[in-house]
């Protein structure tokens, strides 16, 4: 298990929770601060064959009972080699499906994790996953049915002249809308008139993405399922088919869980961060979090989503739930990574036919992060309705971040801005940082030898790219070393 906490450079970290499965954040500067997430170990033949179970059921589901189904998008079927998403991870913990009962195990884990961060700070952290609170096999469908949504605005966009504009850019005439949807026999135009009217979208002759998905929730309550000729096949297909009972029970429960996590985190004043995990799953986990973001950040930002930046969606997927946070008036609230997934998410692109979703190569990934921080950091300049963690070890990253909040007059002592790296990785980085005053977090695994050690050679691999920064923190170390000599200062700070 491992959990995550702050102490100032000097101070010695004390474990604050033991548990199976917890891992633990500590933050180099000022009060304590803690994050929490947890994880369960088994062998790769258990989550192998229990993972896929997970993702493709037990038996036919009523909600793919549609004409056309069978032509599902490949990005989100299940498949035997990718049933156990823990395969080829080495960055992340993954959690094996049970049952309803091991969720909430799971829920109760971050609770006291959340308990733990509150008693050791003022302004704790605390990190959970949503595979370790849902079904797998329901955020692959639920993930499906809102690509599908957002792809069919796409595709109507480039009827409308807009192809590959910026998410926030690409407005539809709202008349043209509805005689496609006419034309495609999707709904007549009195149904979808009823639409707009029924969500005052539209209102300005013009709709978004945004106001497209504010549709979602009651086109999925239709007594009728919505169709769209495969043009290439002929056949009809469901642009949006309706939940089953079990899957709207799935919905349920995930967000009750979260609910309660949510609810306990504000009662103890801790940030609750949701980490992000493979693509097939993200969406649903981004529109979940979204959900929890709007009921709990009205005041301050107590939801933190994560957001991927080697995924080639990330930019529109940060500056659209800024744009929702503006318009709704909740607090945006982000963690920044690179990614984790990215040998697995290659592979599985590969071998099921789709389009990579992660950046081409490590530069363009460095471009989307500095891209996305510097368009949530302009936003803390105009709204101060945002924060974000940059949690990375790049240090031309941190020394962009730094650069951007003196241009932008954004100061350490707002907490606006927060960076958290693994424990023993860029100490050069982090301490200062932590002694100029910038909340700033460490990583600290702990627990039985047996499942640290495991989750340590994880990140070594990870993270070997970095031998080349080990080598400086080396040379940094023994310049220091050599200077308290001469000083005769070895034992002082």
């Amino acid at each position: 298990m491992w959990f995550l906490a702050q102490s100032c450079p000097s101070a010695k970290t004390q474990p604050l929770l033991r548990h199976r499965a917890s891992r633990a954040l500590v933050s180099a500067g000022g009060s304590s601060e803690v994050q929490a997430g947890a994880s369960l170990p088994f062998t790769h033949t258990e989550s192998s064959w229990g993972g896929h179970r997970s993702l493709v059921g037990h038996g036919p589901s009523p909600s793919f009972s549609t004409p056309g189904a069978e032509q599902r998008e490949k990005h989100y079927q299940a498949r035997q080699g990718f049933g156990d998403h823990h395969g080829g991870v080495t960055g992340a913990r993954t959690y094996f499906y049970a049952d309803e009962a091991k969720c909430d195990q799971h829920m109760e884990t971050f609770l006291h994790c959340i308990d733990a961060s509150s008693g050791s700070s003022e302004d704790g952290f605390s990190a959970i996953k949503l595979t370790a609170l849902a079904r797998p096999q329901f955020l692959v469908r639920f993930s499906e049915v809102l690509v599908k949504w957002r792809r069919f605005f796409h595709q109507m966009a480039a009827e409308q002249g807009q192809a590959g504009w910026a998410v926030l850019d690409t407005k539809l005439e709202v008349e043209k809308l509805q005689e496609s949807l006419a034309n495609l026999g999707i709904v007549s135009k009195a149904e979808s008139q009823q639409w707009f009217t029924a969500k005052n979208v539209g209102t300005s002759g013009t709709v978004d993405l945004l106001d497209w998905n504010s549709l979602f929730d009651s086109r999925t309550k239709l007594s009728r399922p919505l169709l769209l000729p495969n043009r290439k096949t002929g056949q009809l297909e469901p642009l949006l088919s309706r939940f089953s009972e079990e899957e709207e029970l799935q919905m349920k429960r995930v967000l009750q869980r979260m609910d309660v996590l949510a609810k306990r985190a504000m009662e103890k004043g801790v940030r609750l961060m949701v980490d992000a995990e493979q693509s097939y799953f993200q969406p649903a986990i981004s529109r979940l979090t979204v959900e929890t973001q709007r009921r709990f950040n009205r005041s301050q930002p107590i939801i933190y989503n994560t957001y991927q930046c080697y995924l080639k969606e990330a930019y529109n997927n940060v500056t659209g739930d800024v744009e929702l946070s503006r318009r709704e008036g909740w607090h945006f609230g982000a963690k920044l990574v690179r990614g984790a997934y990215m040998e697995q998410e290659r592979e599985r692109a590969a071998q099921m036919g789709y389009e990579d979703p992660i950046n081409p190569n490590y530069e363009k990934t460095n471009e989307m992060y500095h891209r996305c921080l510097d368009y949530v950091l302009e936003e803390i300049k105009h709204s101060r309705k945002a924060s974000v963690m940059v949690a990375s070890h790049n240090e031309d990253t941190v020394k962009f971040t730094l650069r951007r909040m003196m241009e932008l007059g954004i100061h350490p002592s707002d907490k606006k801005v927060c960076f958290g790296q693994l424990l023993g990785m860029c100490d050069q980085i982090t301490f200062p940082l932590g002694q100029a005053g910038f909340p700033v977090y460490k990583y600290v695994p702990y627990g039985p030898v047996n499942e640290v050690l495991p989750y340590l050679s994880r990140r070594a691999q990870e993270n070997r790219g970095f031998m080349q920064r080990a080598n400086r923190e080396r040379d940094l170390l023994w310049k220091e070393v050599k200077r308290r000599l001469l000083t005769g200062n070895l034992f002082s700070h």
